[in-house]
């Protein structure tokens, strides 16, 4: 199996990694796991939304590796690409986390131009 397609479950699991440091402190209530009050602010709310962004991420990326390998793209250059994905998200969801908005843009726009990439590789590769 193609490493790319393992990249998209590691891409579906990001986003639950990507709050789950919030929950780690005593404030977090299990009980009440989605309290507006919780995610309100500071780090649970950067957490909170690096998540929401994992999840609306994950599609295009999971498309992008179907069609890329269904369609003959290289699966060397997609393989190389998945990782690169996973690679810029996780670094996207620290600078989240330590509330670097520049270098989080940069990492998002990395990451979709990647997704483009992989889309495309049937036409290029």
């Amino acid at each position: 199996m193609p490493l790319a397609i393992w990249c998209i479950l590691a891409a579906a699991i990001l986003p639950i990694l990507s709050a789950f440091p919030a929950k780690l402190t005593k404030k977090f209530d299990n009980g009440n796991p989605r309290d507006p009050a919780f995610w309100a602010e500071g780090f649970p709310r950067r957490a909170q939304n690096a998540q929401s962004n994992g999840f609306e991420a994950f599609p295009l990326f999971a498309i992008a590796v179907i069609v890329g390998l269904g369609h003959g793209g290289d699966p060397h250059w997609i393989d190389q690409l998945a990782v690169l994905f996973i690679a810029l998200r996780a670094i996207y969801i620290f600078c989240y986390w330590t509330d670097r908005s520049t270098p989080r843009s940069v990492s998002w726009l990395a990451a979709f131009l990647t997704c483009v990439g992989i889309f495309t590789s049937p036409v290029w590769s």
